[in-house]
């Protein structure tokens, strides 16, 4: 995964503290400036361009070289994310320098290569202001000599830890088949079993990247957008999300199952507040705590880091609001077909399973809370109600609700366009973020990480999925309102899960 430019330096002094060889790195070119491009060179580093489809001979070049590391049997280390996410969250993969890899050992360059999936995830990053600026629409800021300078002043204060992780290693052999030493070099990004290899290598990283103090304390503080909490209140929160984690067996750094005692929640929210991500009101008989001022973004982005583990119990709360208000006499497939519609409307956003393994997922999220809910719903959708009420703590409005006020804007805005206009990305996007901006100022929009860059931009990837950009299809209007209209629903019922957790923290809600 890649999380910030400390990436390599952490990884390579692990494996040196380790007794292992440095990896060979592949750094995008934006890294090759003086005196950073020099120094890492001689430290494995090999540079590469953003894009190079149309040239023949560095396509030839690298995969030369790609066959000699794989030959040689050198470890070569990579971010399949292709560059450093701007959200938190672990980005689709890339596929072009695994489909080198994986034509090298097609072509019998080694018997087998195993791909090792690494988390690396961090208390705090000095980077996440710079990741702010570029989802309000600011440009990223070019690596320079006194960009580098900048970088090593900030890291005079402390950050916390950083934790890496190491998931269940895939074998190539294993995947694709034996090698075919005569076939003809030909690394094919459009290969079905390569997108498979890669989702794979992305769920094992997803699954071994620790919940931290951070995104816990930020996981919950985002869930009750501006409103601030005493210590106390904090406090209740977290304990109802760190039973769940501890129920769940979910990965953790030693301090995030800490958060036990007051004490201990006060040192995390003072990291975070030394950080400037969150503020704080003593002057009151009681301090209290708060997202700071325009800064939602940067504690979404620790909070997105963990998100992937919350997301099917929040799927799971929104299709029994959904099958409760249907009430019909297939309760249980209602759930499941709304869980379904969830899962494809968020498909560029997480990583989800093939049908049946999803379902099975979502039914093992539910037993959680009851085992026996399968042969509750049967009797009808009026018992969808009471199983909801029994899940806890509710996670629909803390995880789904930016994305899908992100998802409505664009639905919105795809809504005024013209179908026989020429569409021009850039411009879209522009006005998804002035739009955005309105409609926060309007209160149209209850969370402030909705208005993002990034999420508009997986919204446009959903919208050109569903056939919705194109001006050459047909009914595009109306399809464009049905769009608008499947978020919109989808809001409503996290408006009545955000409900439902105000009863309970009001003690209406056992």
């Amino acid at each position: 995964s890649h999380k910030s430019n400390l990436d390599h330096l952490v990884l390579q002094y692990a494996l040196h503290e380790n007794g292992h060889p440095p990896n060979h790195t592949a750094g995008g070119i934006n890294m090759n400036f003086f005196p950073v491009g020099p120094l890492v060179r001689r430290s494995g580093v090999f540079f590469i361009r953003r894009t190079f489809k149309d040239n023949a001979v560095y396509k030839f070049v690298l995969r030369q070289y790609v066959d000699y590391l794989v030959e040689k049997r050198f470890s070569m280390e990579w971010y399949v994310e292709g560059g450093r996410s701007r959200s938190g969250k672990l980005l689709p993969p890339r596929l072009g320098l695994l489909a080198y890899v994986v034509d090298a050992y097609r072509r019998g360059k080694a018997e087998d290569v195993f791909l090792i999936p690494v988390s690396i995830a961090y208390d705090q990053i000095q980077d996440v202001g710079d990741y702010v600026q570029e989802q309000r629409g600011g440009k990223k800021q070019k690596e320079s000599f006194g960009w580098f300078v900048h970088v090593l002043r900030s890291l005079r204060r402390r950050f916390g830890d950083i934790h890496i992780n190491f998931g269940e290693p895939l074998s190539v052999r294993t995947a694709l088949g034996p090698a075919d030493p005569g076939a003809e070099p030909h690394p094919d990004e459009d290969s079905i079993a390569l997108q498979k290899l890669a989702f794979e290598v992305a769920v094992r990283i997803d699954r071994v990247t620790p919940i931290t103090p951070t995104s816990l304390v930020t996981l919950a503080l985002l869930g009750v957008g501006d409103r601030a909490l005493t210590l106390a209140e904090v406090c209740v929160v977290l304990r109802e999300l760190v039973a769940y984690v501890r129920k769940r067996g979910l990965p953790t750094t030693t301090e995030a199952l800490e958060l036990d005692t007051p004490d201990d929640v006060r040192r995390a929210l003072g990291a975070l507040i030394d950080s400037d991500v969150l503020a704080y009101f003593d002057e009151g008989p009681e301090t209290v705590y708060l997202i700071g001022p325009d800064k939602h973004l940067a504690a979404a982005y620790y909070r997105n880091t963990i998100i992937h583990f919350f997301v099917n119990a929040a799927i799971a709360e929104l299709a029994l609001v959904h099958t409760a208000e249907r009430d019909g006499t297939d309760a249980t497939g209602e759930f499941f077909e709304e869980a379904l519609r969830l899962r494809d409307l968020l498909k560029f956003e997480f990583f989800f399973p093939a049908t049946a393994a999803f379902r099975a997922e979502i039914a093992a999220e539910v037993a959680l809370h009851d085992p026996v809910w399968q042969e509750a719903l049967a009797v009808g959708g009026t018992e969808a109600a009471a199983l909801l009420r029994r899940m806890q703590p509710f996670l629909a409005h803390r995880v789904l609700r930016p994305f899908l006020e992100a998802y409505q804007v664009v639905g919105d805005v795809l809504a005024r366009q013209p179908v026989d206009a020429p569409f021009d990305e850039s411009d879209f996007l522009s006005r998804c973020l002035a739009l955005g901006k309105q409609y926060q100022l309007q209160r149209q929009i209850r969370s402030a990480e909705s208005v993002s860059r990034a999420l508009f931009q997986t919204a446009l990837n959903l919208a050109r999925n569903r056939g919705l950009i194109d001006p050459s299809k047909k009914d595009l209007t109306a399809r464009r309102a049905v769009f608008a209209e499947e978020i919109r629903g989808a809001i409503r019922r996290v408006d009545a899960i955000d409900a439902l957790d105000a009863g309970r923290r009001a003690g209406l809600l056992l």
